[in-house]
């Protein structure tokens, strides 16, 4: 999927998880094809897996991960893995890597669930508890989506060019140009930072885990919005809207921030991971379809 990726077999998997962890060396391990495009999923057992990343990651990056992880499942209502230790790069395996604890459920599905009301429902009590957990006196750091929108402008530009040929690329760019300079809404709130489908277990039509949560810090209250658009209908983003009570500032934010996030999905995953483009797809059409964003854009 990326340019440099690193190459990782089976019999490295396990040799390397065996020199870190002595007590897990007895322990059978298998890889799990995920739709992710960040890291490499390696069961360890029932209970464990290993997350090694596809491009080079220090150390440093990889702790910072496991405290977010850690913070994330002291405050969520929704149970979330918990970080068992991290594995140093080597010149074997040039990266830092993790082990965490492994939930069960399966991905949610942006056409199976996007009608469900319990779902909706959970989503309300997650976010609203992962925006009351303390700030503790940090900021946006900068990096990724939460910050300033127009600081994607060109992103955005570079990403319906490339798309033009899925979508109608002129409707984009007016949806988009009527929403970039949107003012946040009130100080940061801790964000989730990377709500899609593809972060959130379901099981008995339920949320009973969210994944991948080495970004949760301090973000633009709107930004974990972003999953009304790639998940739901018009009617479940109503209710969600609903339940936190999100003014209509905040509401555009959070389609402009599901938007910036779609976009790259589109075209970047088209060969390399379908159903990943195929997320960007449907959230771009629920976008463009939302009676409130189509009289604005």
């Amino acid at each position: 999927m990326h340019e440099g990726e690193l190459g990782l077999s089976d019999d490295d998997a396990e040799r390397l998880i065996a020199q870190r962890f002595p007590e897990l060396a007895s322990v059978p391990v298998r890889r799990v094809h995920t739709t992710g495009t960040v890291n490499t999923i390696v069961r360890i057992g029932d209970d464990l897996a290993a997350r090694f990343p596809l491009l080079p990651e220090s150390e440093a990056v990889v702790r910072a991960e496991s405290d977010a992880l850690a913070e994330l499942a002291e405050f969520s209502v929704i149970p979330s893995p918990q970080p068992h230790g991290v594995g140093e790069p080597t010149p074997e395996y040039p990266s830092a890597w993790s082990v965490q604890t492994w939930l069960p459920g399966e991905p949610a599905s942006p056409v199976d669930h996007e009608s469900s009301d319990p779902l909706a429902l959970d989503v309300v009590a997650m976010v609203s508890a992962l925006r009351a957990a303390p700030v503790r006196g940090r900021s946006f750091d900068g990096h990724g989506r939460g910050g300033t929108l127009t600081d994607h402008d060109e992103w955005v530009a570079e990403c319906i060019g490339k798309g033009a040929h899925l979508l109608d690329a002129d409707r984009v760019r007016r949806l988009w140009a009527e929403l970039r300079e949107l003012p946040s809404v009130g100080p940061d709130v801790m964000s989730h930072r990377d709500l899609t489908p593809f972060n959130l277990l379901v099981s008995q039509n339920r949320l009973s885990g969210v994944l991948d949560g080495g970004g949760f810090g301090p973000a633009d209250r709107a930004l974990d919005l972003v999953v009304c658009w790639h998940l739901f209908d018009e009617r479940r983003r109503e209710l969600i809207r609903s339940g936190l009570d999100v003014e209509t500032a905040e509401w555009r934010r959070g389609a402009a921030w599901a938007l910036q996030q779609a976009m790259g999905l589109v075209w970047y995953y088209e060969r390399s991971n379908p159903p990943m483009s195929a997320l960007g797809l449907s959230t771009m059409r629920r976008l463009l379809h939302d009676p409130e964003l189509s009289a604005i854009g």
